[in-house]
């Protein structure tokens, strides 16, 4: 089967379009799930957590923790400002301090601002002349070679978890006690994507286990791992990792743990949030919780947020919590004013057309610990990588999104002669470069991009698991797929091509701005057995959608949490049987 155009993407059916069988089954079958892999994904076991003693380093790494733990040692978790960092740094100081508790435990978060992303030799010394004899990083520098050597040279025992794209060769990584990555030259670990959270928390349990002695864990250590999943999940969501293997099994039964969560500053956090009535799913944490703990590593320092999931109770959990919402309004209408800046330059600067397929921007009013975000946004609207800078004096820093079909770390490196650092991954990077050299790196980089994305990957596509009709979406069927949740990366929301429908009526707007429509979808032929679909944030587009008119509709299947009701949310559509269906609305 072949792509065709909707009003606003391109369609794209699975490898092998399933044609017989219930809706569930043809939903499995395109997703590469028929039989006993089906039945393995719907329902997860936490069997299928693998033995953290695969790692490369873990067991060397938890056996100087634990030890370092007992005898009273110094002991600091060095993190990053970002939710798998903040989240992974909790797991490891929750750990140490549940099987030891008189062992002696901070944090370290480096400022976003002052001190940039990862392990600084000036730090590390630092936190040697205050007392630390060990350091262990969290979601952090597996690249970090000169500031390992700084460690060694002082004295200072270093353990790295990381799980950033590591150097190519074993003799490239830095020098420490021990490196946790499960990507390391050689690994023979069975899955590759963990978050830095994720990593954390295979350390945790093999904490846990030396502690008890024994493969099993004893129930309170038991208990602790139980609650330190929600951690887990919440960094494996917030960092955008695929939800499949061992990534699905902490999402899955993580989540749960958000809401009953005996961390006081978690529960202020959810309930500061409006989420403290109702089960919390991938999207209230990917919309609602990340932002949250995100915004202070952008505007402020991420110490608060870490404070927040570890020592924080009563009053000052509250007061966290409500400052990390205030600081998200902030950041989101700091957010707004650079969105806007950023589509007139790219527009304007031709890097939105066929001709430059990247956008690489910088400008000295653009807040660093912001511009990412923009990036995702600018991605979402003209479907090309996308790098924002702020510029300030002699140096340009900032951070960059990417699209499947470009690895965005592989794009840095080979402009890398242009940059002062890089890192990151296929999908999402930092970067820092002089600012006479700007020009000299765009240049490079969108030849890079132009060399690597074709034209017609210039256009969103969107995919869809199977057909189906509109009788088959009974409150049943759809809550029998949304046993493939928790959705995210590697993992995406179901979506069907409804056939053989059409509009019944006007699309009506609703909403406080009436920015969203309503649909009424009825089979063709028919005037009853119809389905409320809701399209968000498709106003603009009311005078494109036909009345009456035959079409073809690729839906998110969704039951109505106030009534039950099937309400399929609108993610396309198309006329059907006019010969030619229409153009893409945007690119």
């Amino acid at each position: 089967m072949t792509e065709i155009r909707g009003l606003t993407r391109r369609w794209k059916p699975p490898a092998d379009m399933p044609a017989s069988g219930g809706l569930l089954e043809r939903v499995l079958a395109s997703r590469g799930l028929a039989g006993p892999a089906g039945a393995d994904f719907l329902d997860p076991s936490l069997k299928g957590l693998h033995d953290p003693s695969l790692m490369p380093g873990l067991d060397r790494a938890a056996e100087r923790l634990l030890a370092g733990a007992l005898d009273g040692e110094r002991i600091v978790i060095y993190g990053d400002y970002d939710v798998d960092g903040i989240t992974a740094t909790a797991i490891l100081y929750h750990t140490l301090k549940t099987i030891a508790p008189r062992a002696e435990v901070s944090s370290y978060v480096p400022h976003r601002l002052d001190e940039g992303y990862g392990l600084n030799a000036e730090a590390l010394l630092k936190l040697k002349d205050a007392g630390a004899g060990l350091v262990v990083s969290v979601d952090c520098g597996v690249t970090a070679s000169a500031p390992a050597r700084a460690a060694a040279s002082a004295g200072l025992d270093l353990i790295i978890t990381d799980h950033h794209t590591p150097p190519a060769t074993e003799a490239e990584l830095p020098p420490c006690y021990a490196l946790v990555h499960p990507r390391c030259p050689g690994s023979r670990y069975p899955f590759g994507d963990l978050c830095g959270a994720g990593v954390a928390y295979k350390l945790a349990w093999r904490l846990c286990t030396l502690r008890s002695g024994s493969a099993r864990v004893d129930p309170s250590h038991r208990t602790l791992l139980i609650d330190l999943l929600g951690l887990a999940a919440l960094g494996s969501i917030a960092d955008v990792v695929p939800l499949v293997d061992e990534n699905r099994v902490i999402a899955r039964f993580g989540l749960p743990q958000l809401a009953r969560s005996p961390l006081a500053g978690l529960r202020a956090l959810i309930e500061a949030s409006g989420l403290d009535r109702g089960a919390i799913d991938a999207e209230k944490v990917g919309f609602q919780l990340a932002p949250r703990l995100n915004a202070i590593g952008r505007l402020g320092h991420a110490a608060d947020a870490v404070e927040l999931l570890t020592t924080a109770s009563g009053a000052r959990a509250r007061s966290i919590a409500t400052d990390l919402c205030a600081q998200n309004d902030r950041r989101r209408a700091t957010e707004r004013t650079i969105f806007e800046r950023a589509c007139r330059l790219a527009e304007d600067a031709a890097m939105t057309g066929p001709d430059r397929r990247a956008i690489v921007l910088a400008h000295e009013d653009w807040h660093p610990g912001v511009v990412g975000i923009v990036c995702s946004r600018l991605v979402e609207r003209y479907a090309r990588p996308a790098i924002l800078m702020q510029r300030q004096d002699d140096l340009c820093a900032g951070s960059g999104r990417s699209v499947d079909a470009f690895n965005l770390h592989a794009g840095l490196e080979a402009c890398s002669e242009h940059l002062v650092r890089f890192g990151g991954h296929d999908m999402a990077a930092g970067l820092a470069l002089e600012t006479g050299r700007l020009d000299a790196f765009t240049e490079a980089f969108l030849a890079h991009a132009g060399e690597r994305i074709a034209p017609a990957q210039l256009v969103h596509t969107v995919r869809y698991d199977a057909d189906a009709r509109p009788q088959e979406l009974t409150p049943g069927a759809v809550r029998q797929i949304a046993r493939l949740a928790p959705f995210g990366r590697g993992n995406p929301s179901v979506r069907l091509r409804l056939r053989d429908v059409r509009v019944a009526g006007r699309a009506r707007p609703f909403g406080k701005a009436g920015q969203h429509l309503s649909f009424n979808l009825v089979p063709t032929g028919s005037g009853s057995g119809g389905l409320r679909a809701i399209a968000w944030r498709w106003a603009e587009r009311l005078e494109s959608i036909p009345h009456n008119a035959p079409i073809e509709a690729i839906v998110c299947p969704k039951v109505s949490g106030y009534n039950g009701a099937v309400e399929p949310e609108i993610i396309d559509l198309r006329l059907v049987g006019a010969g030619v269906a229409p153009e893409p609305a945007i690119a």
